[in-house]
């Protein structure tokens, strides 16, 4: 499996990119989104703002969307990366990718932002196989996705329950960063890549 990582000048690219190759899979990373377009599979990473990131898509934005949702390619978005799947954000001005039906929302809450380690409580999900119920992931957010249609598979609390990760089909987010937790997420990219080869 062969996965283009999406580099929009900032991100944890090393880190994730080593990951995946753990994972069994062969990076590229991509600073042209065009090359998206070209490839079997694609991951936004984390870490930045919403407007920056969508502002080196935006060139290649219908044809990245129907590539995602008509065409199945498999994605996954990792903490920025998930909130760039959806429609609109309080963050910044302008649309998302519109992958998923929803809108991000700055947290209500006096600890911003979300930083450190945090239960992630799953539903029976492929993305979750072999991972312990209840595992910590690493988060490091002040904003939040809040889905409109039935994609979510785990929650966290934190200053009440958000929606940490969702799945529809193929296309994958989480709201922590797998790279970034030891060997749950390493595992949890692992399963992204057997989804992606429709081994799980």
């Amino acid at each position: 499996m062969k996965i283009a990582v999406m580099d929009y000048g900032v991100g944890n690219l090393h880190s994730i990119s080593k990951g995946l190759e753990r994972a069994g899979a062969t990076v590229d990373v991509v600073t042209n989104p065009s090359d998206l377009l070209q490839s079997d599979c694609i991951v936004f990473p984390g870490v930045g703002a919403f407007g920056a990131a969508m502002s080196v898509l935006t060139p290649v934005l219908p044809s990245l969307r129907k590539k995602i949702l008509e065409e199945g390619t498999p994605t996954l978005g990792i903490c920025l990366g998930m909130q760039i799947l959806f429609e609109s954000s309080d963050e910044s001005r302008g649309q998302g990718i519109s992958a998923l039906k929803g809108k991000v929302r700055r947290f209500q809450t006096d600890r911003i932002p979300q930083m450190g380690w945090n239960e992630v409580v799953w539903r029976n999900d492929p993305l979750f196989e072999d991972i312990a119920q209840g595992s910590q992931f690493y988060f490091a957010n002040s904003y939040i996705c809040e889905p409109e249609e039935d994609v979510r598979i785990a929650e966290t609390d934190y200053g009440g329950l958000f929606a940490s990760a969702v799945r529809k089909g193929v296309l994958c987010g989480v709201q922590f960063h797998p790279e970034k937790s030891d060997v749950q997420g390493l595992q949890l990219l692992k399963n992204f890549v057997g989804i992606a080869e429709g081994s799980l």
